[in-house]
């Protein structure tokens, strides 16, 4: 026997008495004979060697380890994470509150945004960008002549007092938009006029149009207001009835509580989910809205920690957030433009087509977006927006090139006089005045088209207006080029924008562009009901526009929207006004659960 063998006999008291070495058992089996199990397990670590101890140890903690996990693997393996309700959210939006009412609000982003939630209209635009039923069961039944829309609510339809939404609201909201002593904004009243609407029945309306009109359905996004609530006000008090701000309406949101400050301001606004929303019960339960007077506020109320959503940024402050992985910030497509306006009215040099040829040559608008916007826009060639819209980007364009449009310029008889300004004749020359509004990033923008465009020999100054002022500025078309913006709907007509009709307000022809065949195409436009046709004169349409180059045509802003990190399903990615961005809200959710598959 070993020396080792001896040693652990002496440990455990079992010497061999004597014995020979044949009829003496094992330590093995001596240990299995003597000892219970419990002591044994005991012994074992003293037993084991050290590598042999962390073996065992590592089998047990798998053993344990995979019992233990057996369960919820198998939970997980047949259940699925889905929405749950609950949970609340902040926004801060600019401007505030002051008539939560779809017949009043257009003008004021903050009312559209409350509004959108509150009110229902018999459609929406989607998250895609496409007309689908809201208040209504199916897309309207037109009839051949394009004169006549049926439309059907949908039987489970409920104000937020339990009211049963009617044909009879229908047609109130849309007599009180035509109505001017109601006061509706003059685009609603314009939709609408020449329109009659009969009541078929308790759940179907009809529309009766004069002439065809091909964008006719996005009318039909109108938000519907409770007829048995407003019946009993009389027009001249319309916009002073407390309803405009503690709404009641059929959306996915329901009127809470606001609170005012000492001077009657308000500077909160709180939503809850309507429990009987016919699209199903939003999973989000309440909504808080922050209102706040500039972007800086804004911004700070963010960084410091106050505000769960950021409900628009410019795209220059972007870098001034903090902890932005708090909130994903998502670029939306918004059929808006800006551009500078040529009106060859107040200026003879405009009036020469090398002239505008040769602007649009010398601006560098990738310049202008990296350096303005943080590149959060696109470049346009043209009105129409392709790429954004849904028609051909395939347009001539003009691309920054000094040395072109220095050349086109000389051969259009332009040079540079004793000051080394452009002029062309005794009495012309190259000087224009920009007039933009004070907003910090137009008035950058300006400035730097007043750079490039004095790289090519022109003398440029920069008038920047408070926006009321600019209003009358555009009323009177009373400038030589314009820097502003323009928004179309996602089913563009642009016949306000372009047509020749348009060109003194309340038109909105700021280029004051004058075109026999454009406006051919205009009119036939929107009284094309097949899409396709109808984008195909539009493209026809902006071919001729561009050819004119009644402006210079910059950028499509992205809409950024600072959403915070824990809210899902958002999956909007085009949207034709600032309140879209909630067009499919009652689908976000904050909390999950899991059930069964």
């Amino acid at each position: 026997m070993h020396k080792y063998d001896n040693q652990l006999e002496d440990f455990f008291g079992i010497g061999s008495g004597g014995s020979r070495p044949d009829d003496r058992e094992s330590i093995k089996e001596m240990l299995a004979r003597k000892l219970p199990l419990k002591s044994r397990l005991r012994l074992l670590p003293k037993v084991l060697s050290r590598t042999e101890r962390y073996i065992v140890l590592g089998c047990v903690l798998i053993f344990v380890g995979s019992l233990v996990a057996v369960p919820f693997t198998t939970y997980w393996h047949y259940t699925e994470s889905v929405p749950a309700p609950g949970g609340r959210l902040v926004e801060g939006i600019l401007g505030e509150p002051r008539l939560v009412n779809p017949l009043l609000s257009q003008t004021n982003d903050a009312d559209r945004d409350i509004a959108s939630l509150v009110f229902s209209g018999l459609y929406r635009i989607n998250g895609e960008g496409k007309l689908i039923p809201d208040l209504a069961k199916t897309m309207p039944e037109v009839t051949s002549d394009g004169l006549s829309y049926s439309v059907t609510i949908r039987d489970e339809a409920r104000w937020h007092d339990g009211v049963p939404v009617t044909a009879d609201d229908i047609i109130f909201t849309v007599q009180a938009a035509q109505n001017p002593d109601y006061g509706a904004v003059s685009t609603i009243r314009g939709n609408w006029q020449g329109v009659t609407v009969e009541r078929a029945s308790d759940r179907v309306v009809i529309f009766r149009l004069k002439a065809k009109y091909a964008q006719f359905p996005n009318n039909l996004t109108l938000g519907i207001i409770p007829q048995h609530l407003w019946a009993d006000i009389k027009p001249i008090n319309f916009s002073l009835s407390e309803l405009n701000i503690k709404p009641v309406g059929s959306g996915p949101y329901r009127f809470k509580s606001l609170v005012k400050n000492d001077t009657g301001r308000i500077r909160s606004y709180r939503l809850q989910a309507w429990q009987q929303y016919y699209a199903s019960r939003p999973y989000i339960d309440e909504l808080e809205f922050r209102f706040f007077g500039s972007e800086d506020e804004l911004i700070e109320a963010f960084n410091a920690n106050d505000i769960d959503n950021i409900g628009y940024l410019s795209g220059s402050n972007v870098s001034r957030l903090k902890f932005r992985n708090r909130i994903n910030l998502e670029q939306l497509k918004m059929p808006r433009y800006f551009a500078l306006f040529f009106n060859q009215n107040q200026s003879k040099a405009l009036s020469d087509k090398n002239v505008r040829l040769a602007l649009n040559y010398a601006t560098d608008r990738v310049q202008i977006i990296n350096r303005n916007l943080d590149g959060n826009a696109f470049l346009i060639n043209s009105p129409m927006m392709g790429g954004i819209l849904d028609i051909n980007p395939s347009v001539r364009t003009y691309d920054y090139d000094l040395d072109q449009a220095k050349a086109v310029l000389k051969a259009g008889g332009w040079n540079p006089n004793d000051a080394g300004v452009l002029t062309k004749g005794k009495d012309t020359a190259l000087e224009l005045k920009i007039t933009t509004s004070t907003w910090p990033e137009l008035t950058a923008v300006a400035q730097q088209v007043k750079e490039q465009w004095e790289q090519l020999g022109a003398k440029v100054t920069v008038e920047a207006v408070p926006i009321s002022q600019l209003q009358t500025i555009i009323k009177e078309r009373n400038y030589q080029v314009l820097l502003f913006g323009e928004i179309m709907s996602i089913d563009p007509d642009p016949y306000t924008l372009w047509h020749s009709s348009q060109r003194q307000e309340p038109g909105l022809n700021l280029a004051l562009y004058k075109n026999d065949t454009a406006d051919k195409l205009l009119e036939e436009a929107r009284q094309t009901l097949n899409p396709l046709e109808r984008m195909q004169k539009y493209d026809e349409f902006q071919k001729v526009l561009i050819e004119d180059i009644p402006a210079v045509f910059l950028y499509s802003p992205h809409y950024l929207y600072g959403l915070d990190e824990r809210v899902h399903s958002f999956n909007t990615t085009l949207i034709s006004m600032p309140a879209d961005r909630f067009t499919n809200i009652a689908t976000w959710y904050l909390n999950t659960s899991r059930r069964f598959k």
